[in-house]
């Protein structure tokens, strides 16, 4: 916070002289040099630069087992740097913790590439992921305080879920309890939410908890929002009780089962809204596929999924997820629109009319959001 806007909030009246100093006295004490920061930061990175330039001219005259053991070497001491002194470091400085928890996580993540690449040996990337996963996991979650690392968690679990699919998507072609595995195996990421729910509750970090939380129900939310999107252009290609319904009865029935142990494990009104947007994002995968090639049921399925979002939001008064589900639909309606009358966009007429529709369904965004959006956010 600059002390201009200080000044200015002090001369249009919105705090008093005593605030104004408070204010000022509290920024000078917590000022961050960032210039310094700057510097420091380009001189590292030139430094590390250096070493990467010089190890790379060299690569190929260092025998690869020195290479694995010096790149296992840091990744051990990195690693007992932080068991040892992550509460002095926490203390100081939070990020720092952070940024040696990231360059840990990445290097271990190269240490597989670089094992095969000294003994030329090759995997399903799942498979490595997989390992580093169950290695690493546990110290973000450890010692993780930030977005950062809940995405690597979470994200890590999602990428590992879907490249384990698709690599064994091809054994069992024809065995439907094959498939119904890797549908499950899809929806596990979304486990995490009850997870870090009970932690957010009983844990020392509660925003971090809540960050994890967050990201699985996003995921089953972009699921089932895709589910919908799939369905609109008619992509599952047949209908009726068939082997991919099933897959995705099985996914959404994890979903609904997330969404039950989230309420249960934080019985608040957050915690309930919550699991209703999990549970209905599950709810909705198995719908999706019954509305193939039909554009405007899919779409009103759309529409029903971002209107229980924006409903949970109210209730639960989160202020930005409500304004994102209204300009969601918005965005979505007008999608609908130009399905339904594609010529549209064929002459000069149709695009004023479109034009006009776009500012219109844009107009009336605006004027919900602001008539209906929550006053403030809750702590929990």
């Amino acid at each position: 916070m600059s002390a201009r806007k200080i000044a200015l909030w002090h001369e249009a009246g919105v705090i008093d002289a005593a605030t104004r100093d408070r204010l000022l006295a509290y920024e000078a004490d917590h000022a961050r040099p960032l210039a310094l920061w700057a510097v420091w930061g380009i001189g590292a990175l030139a430094i590390g630069l250096g070493f990467v330039s010089v190890v790379a001219a060299n690569w190929e005259d260092i025998p690869g087992l020195v290479r694995l053991c010096v790149h296992l070497a840091l990744i051990a001491g990195l690693l007992a740097l932080l068991f040892l002194r992550e509460g002095r470091l926490a203390a100081k400085s939070p990020w720092a913790v952070e940024a040696l928890a990231f360059i840990t996580v990445a290097l271990g993540l190269t240490f597989f590439g670089h094992l095969g690449q000294v003994y030329q040996t090759s995997s399903p990337l799942w498979q490595p992921l997989a390992v580093w996963l169950a290695l690493f996991a546990p110290m973000l979650l450890l010692t993780g305080r930030s977005w950062p690392t809940a995405l690597a968690v979470v994200g890590g679990a999602v990428w590992t879920a879907w490249e384990y699919a698709s690599a064994m998507s091809s054994y069992g072609s024809g065995d439907g309890a094959w498939h119904a595995w890797l549908a499950f195996v899809i929806a596990l990421p979304v486990l995490f939410a009850p997870v870090a729910a009970a932690l957010r509750v009983r844990g020392n970090r509660p925003d971090f908890w809540r960050r994890v939380e967050e990201l699985p129900l996003a995921y089953a939310v972009a699921g089932a929002s895709l589910a919908t999107v799939i369905a609109s252009i008619g992509e599952y290609g047949t209908s009726g009780l068939t082997r991919e319904f099933f897959n995705m009865l099985i996914s959404g029935g994890v979903a609904v089962i997330a969404a039950v142990a989230v309420v249960f494990a934080r019985p608040g009104t957050s915690g309930r809204m919550a699991g209703a947007i999990i549970g209905g994002a599950g709810l909705v995968l198995p719908l999706a596929y019954g509305a193939d090639e039909l554009t405007v049921p899919a779409a009103f399925l759309f529409f029903a999924l971002w209107a229980g979002i924006a409903a949970a939001a109210l209730v639960a008064h989160w202020r930005g997820v409500f304004q994102l589900a209204v300009g969601v639909i918005a965005l979505r309606l007008i999608i609908l629109s130009f399905e339904l009358a594609a010529d549209l966009l064929t002459s000069g007429f149709g695009l004023i009319l479109s034009g006009l529709m776009i500012l219109g369904v844009a107009w009336v965004a605006v004027r919900v959001s602001k008539r209906f959006v929550p006053d403030a956010e809750p702590d929990a």
